[in-house]
């Protein structure tokens, strides 16, 4: 039973912060997507925005969907 409950909460976790990272790179699911994520970055002053911005995108992505992997 613990190693079904595991499975459970990996996907669910792994699918949603793959999800947060699709929002961040491609607007889906109503977000502003990497124009919206580097405006974010820009106003609290990170900077270059947009690099930072795809590399958050990516790694929530990535980490994401290997998450779900396993």
């Amino acid at each position: 039973m613990d190693d079904h409950a595991l499975l459970i909460i990996r996907l669910v976790v792994g699918t949603l912060v793959a999800g947060h990272g699709a929002q961040k790179l491609f607007g889906w699911f109503g977000s502003g997507g990497l124009r919206g994520t580097t405006a974010f970055l820009t106003s609290i002053g990170l900077r270059p925005a947009r690099f930072w911005a795809v590399v958050a995108g990516v790694t929530e992505l990535g980490s994401g969907a290997l998450t779900v992997l396993g």
